[in-house]
């Protein structure tokens, strides 16, 4: 294989290398709370003084935001209430989930279970079924079930991780339900790796005090989805794909009931009228904040946030975004792509361009991501010939620790991906920079993940806050989305029982219109955007990220 980095990075990987023996021996000490607070103060892009704005309308109204979530909480809706029909229901339902990722499909398999009414469920996606964040996870999920490891450990590394901003309570129903998580999984046939003698790998992650980390190689998420869909499939739950939610409807007596919806194909709406409206819209990674790449898919650009906002649900935490360390910096094909903590985990070093290693490689991913930022700040980075910086993770430590083929076949996805473009990483590092991957915040629920304040309408996954409090830890976006898109199956199907639906309505639309208008928004910013738009310079790289 030709090496596909050109001669002034193949210099750099020359001090890479000669460094190798000695960086074996000198491995940094974990930073002081103090150094942490202090490093993120400095580079990471939340304390970036002109990255938020207040807003000005809405549940959140005198809150910080980035500007790019403010500009779609302060957004006209895509409708006009007044033209839509709501005489007409197209869809009668008990349950509404809007969502097929992870969470959508996790709800819809325990509704089931449950004793709710396969043929009253309907499932709705913009994409296909699948076509999610949680699809694309790599790295694992945690679950506190070895013997020297325990659900009170598991607790306080999230609490510590989320710098104790974490609702307590969702955070120890997380902990709690984990090891369950993962025998269910296996009752369903996911594939964990396991020893020679069956025993279940774990893995270490940033900020964990015990290795609690269990995979599926270095896909997954993608694992996980695949059983979770033929699941779903074989129990033939009504599904309508590319058809996005543009607008929740309310009834008479203040509560969610239904949606409006858009079919992206026919280009027409259906109103759809459900007792329970589940939202698992996934996050907002596709708003590229800050202008940075993002390990997203196309369908995050945070349409559940406008939608329960509208109704009167409020979010938290939207100060706060992760960015994780390592993603793709270079080739420009997969710019932004995630490169798995897990690399890091098996050994994997970042290190500059000097070949030295700046910062202990497990560190929480804030402050990690602001770490990479600046080293790249202080000159001690490099720049690719399309201008986006990065520095070296040194990928072929891993081989040298655990053997060779370890990196082929436990990130055989991570080795093709750069095979493809000429670079072997079990013999050259690769480059990374952070990237924008989840969104820390979202809508507030209560551990039955019914939306706070708002009847009718329940929410888990990504697009809720509370549980990771201001920085997600590793492995706890595929249990937090397993944790409460349970939770949110069962607890939906208890409300059902005894839920009714009154009149239908689209006020609450109209009323957000006026406040709009009162604040002076310009009309033509439109919410949900459903779909980014991408040309010129946003294709790939979007922008030049944040240095410092």
């Amino acid at each position: 294989m030709e090496r596909g980095y050109p001669e002034y990075m193949l210099e750099s990987i020359e001090f890479v290398k000669k460094t190798r023996e000695r960086r074996l021996k000198e491995i940094p000490e974990l930073m002081t709370l103090e150094e942490r607070e202090e490093i993120l103060r400095q580079y990471h892009p939340d304390y970036k003084e002109d990255g938020k704005r207040i807003v000005k309308v809405g549940a959140n109204a005198g809150e910080f935001m980035p500007h790019e979530v403010a500009d779609l909480i302060e957004a006209y809706p895509l409708i006009e209430p007044e033209q839509i029909d709501l005489s007409t229901i197209d869809y009668d339902s008990d349950i509404l989930i809007i969502g097929a990722g992870g969470a959508g499909l996790t709800a819809a398999l325990w509704a089931v279970s449950s004793g709710a009414d396969i043929n009253r469920i309907l499932m709705v996606t913009k994409l296909r079924m699948g076509d999610s964040n949680s699809k694309m996870s790599q790295g694992g999920i945690q679950a506190a079930d070895c013997e020297d490891d325990n659900p009170t450990l598991h607790y306080l590394d999230v609490l510590g991780g989320g710098h104790f901003t974490n609702d307590p309570d969702l955070v120890k129903w997380l902990v709690r339900e984990a090891p369950m998580i993962i025998k269910w999984h296996e009752e369903l046939g996911i594939m964990y790796d396991k020893d020679e003698e069956g025993c279940m790998f774990v893995a270490p992650g940033g900020g964990t005090c015990r290795k609690r980390m269990h995979s599926c190689k270095d896909y997954t998420g993608m694992e996980i989805v695949r059983v979770l869909m033929d699941e779903a499939l074989n129990l033939d739950i009504p599904t309508l794909e590319f058809t996005s939610a543009v607008e929740l409807l309310m009834d008479d007596a203040g509560k969610v009931a239904g949606a409006v919806l858009w079919d992206m194909e026919k280009e027409d709406y259906f109103i759809v009228r459900a007792k329970a409206t589940l939202m698992a819209t996934g996050g907002f990674g596709r708003l590229h904040v800050q202008e940075f790449a993002t390990t997203n898919h196309y369908g995050a650009t945070a349409d559940g946030l406008v939608m329960a906002n509208r109704v009167g649900a409020r979010i938290i935490d939207m100060d706060s975004v992760q960015y994780h360390p390592t993603g793709s910096s270079y080739p420009e094909q997969i710019v932004g792509l995630l490169c798995t903590e897990k690399l890091r985990g098996r050994g994997a070093q970042p290190v500059n361009k000097y070949g030295e290693e700046f910062v202990y490689p497990l560190e929480p991913r804030d402050v990690e991501s602001a770490a990479f930022i600046r080293e790249c700040a202080k000159g001690n980075g490099l720049v690719t010939p399309t201008g986006m910086p990065g520095v070296w993770l040194d990928t072929p430590l891993i081989d040298i620790l655990h053997g060779e083929g370890t990196i082929e076949k436990e990130f055989s996805a991570m080795f093709l991906k750069y095979a493809r473009f000429d670079i072997d990483m079990t013999k050259d590092p690769i480059f990374v920079y952070p990237t924008l991957h989840f969104q820390n915040g979202g809508i507030v629920i209560n551990k039955r993940t019914g939306v706070v304040g708002v009847e009718g309408l329940f929410a888990s996954g990504e697009t809720t806050g509370g549980v990771h409090g201001k920085n997600r830890l590793m492995g706890n976006s595929i249990l937090d989305y397993c944790v409460y898109g349970r939770r949110m199956g069962i607890y939906a199907t208890e409300y059902v029982k005894n839920a009714t639906v009154g009149k239908l309505s689209l006020d609450h639309v109209t009323k957000y219109v006026d406040l709009l208008e009162e604040a002076g928004i310009p009309k033509e910013r439109k919410a949900p955007i459903l779909l980014p738009e991408y040309r010129g310079e946003r294709t790939i790289s979007h922008a030049l990220p944040l240095l410092g």
